[in-house]
C-alpha cells in the first residue's frame, strides 16, 4: 500500500469517525428534552394519580393547602399561580414590544451603519446580564421608585415585576426582529420608493409584513424567557399567594413558588408532588411556545412558496 493509499483511508476513518461523534452529538441532544419532558411527566402526574386530584382542580381552583405528607388529603389549586405567570408575562410584553419594535426599526431603517454598530452590542449587552442584577436592581431602584409615584402600599406588585420583565426580554424581541426586518431585500423598498411610498410608508406596508414571522418569533421567545425567569421576578413581585387582582398589589407566579417552596417540601409528599406539577405546566407551556413559533415559520414559508 502506498503513501496516498494510507493518507485516503485515515482521511476516510477520519470522516466516518467525525460523522459518528456528530450524529451522537445531534441525536443526544434532541433527547435530553424528550428525557426531561418524561421525567417532569412521571414526577408531575403524582398529583393526580398518586392523590387523586383532578387536572380542573389543579388548574381553575385557588384553594392551595396542599399537604406535605405522603397521605395527601390537601388542596392543589394552583390557579393563582398561573394567572399571576400570564398576567406578568403579557404585561411585560405590553411594556416591552413598542420599545422593542421602535429601536429594531431604528437600527435596520434610519441609522447609520456606525450608528448601528454602536446600538446593537449594547442591546445585546442586556442579554448577558443576571437574573439576580435585575432583580437587585428592581428591588433597589424601581420599588422606591414606584411606591414613590403610585399609591401601593409595599411597592413590590405585579408592576414592578412586568416592567423587570419587559427589560428582560427586550433584547430578545428587539434582535429577533431586526434580523428579520435586515433579511427583506433592498429591492422591495426601492420598488416601493419607486412607487412614491415614503420611508414610514415602507416601513408600514413593505418592511414589517415582510419581517412579521421573525418578529413574531422573537415576541414568543421572549414570552417563554418571562415565563420561566424566577429570581427577578421572586425578588420584586412580593411573592404573597393570591390572585392578580391590581397591578399595584403583590402576586405569586409558578417559578417563584417553584423555587421558594421546593426546597423545603417533603420528597414524596403531597406538596412535593404539586410543586412538580406546577414545573410540568410550565414545560408545558414552554412547548406550546415552540410549537406556535414553529407553525408561524410554517405559515409564512407557504406563504412565500404561493406568491
Amino acid at each position: 500500500m502506498n503513501t496516498i493509499e494510507m493518507v485516503v483511508q485515515r482521511a476516510h476513518r477520519n470522516e466516518k469517525a467525525a460523522k459518528t461523534f456528530i450524529t451522537i452529538c445531534g441525536i443526544g441532544m434532541a433527547l435530553v428534552p424528550l428525557l426531561i419532558g418524561a421525567f417532569l411527566f412521571i414526577k408531575g402526574t403524582d398529583t393526580f394519580f398518586t392523590f387523586g386530584h383532578s387536572v380542573t382542580e389543579f388548574l381553575f381552583s385557588g384553594q392551595w393547602k396542599p399537604s406535605d405528607t405522603a397521605e395527601g388529603g390537601g388542596q392543589v389549586g394552583a390557579a393563582m399561580f398561573l394567572a399571576g405567570s400570564l398576567v406578568t408575562c403579557l404585561l411585560s410584553l405590553i411594556i416591552s414590544l413598542p420599545f422593542s419594535l421602535a429601536s429594531s426599526i431604528y437600527m435596520t431603517e434610519i441609522a447609520t451603519p456606525q450608528r448601528r454598530r454602536l446600538i446593537q452590542p449594547a442591546i445585546e449587552l442586556f442579554t448577558g446580564i443576571p437574573s439576580v442584577v435585575y432583580g437587585f436592581v428592581g428591588m433597589t431602584v424601581l420599588i422606591p421608585a414606584l411606591r414613590h409615584i403610585f399609591p401601593m402600599p409595599f411597592g413590590f406588585s405585579v408592576l414592578a415585576a412586568g416592567i423587570v420583565l419587559a427589560i428582560m426580554i427586550f433584547p430578545t424581541i428587539t434582535t429577533m426582529a431586526a434580523d428579520a426586518m435586515a433579511a427583506v431585500p433592498k429591492s422591495w423598498r426601492e420598488a416601493s420608493y419607486g412607487l412614491g411610498a415614503t420611508r414610514w410608508e415602507t416601513i408600514a406596508h413593505v418592511v414589517l409584513p415582510a419581517a412579521k414571522s421573525g418578529i413574531f418569533t422573537g415576541i414568543i421567545l421572549g414570552l417563554a424567557r418571562a415565563l420561566g425567569e424566577a429570581l427577578a421576578v421572586a425578588m420584586v413581585i412580593g411573592q404573597m399567594k393570591v390572585f392578580p387582582t391590581s397591578l399595584f398589589l403583590p402576586a405569586c407566579t409558578l417559578t417563584t413558588a417553584i423555587s421558594a417552596d421546593m426546597g423545603g417540601a417533603m420528597e414524596g409528599g403531597e406538596y412535593n408532588a404539586a410543586l412538580w406539577t406546577m414545573a410540568l405546566v410550565l414545560f408545558l407551556l414552554s412547548f406550546l411556545f415552540i410549537f406556535v413559533i414553529h407553525q408561524i415559520n410554517a405559515a409564512s414559508e407557504l406563504k412565500g412558496g404561493r406568491s
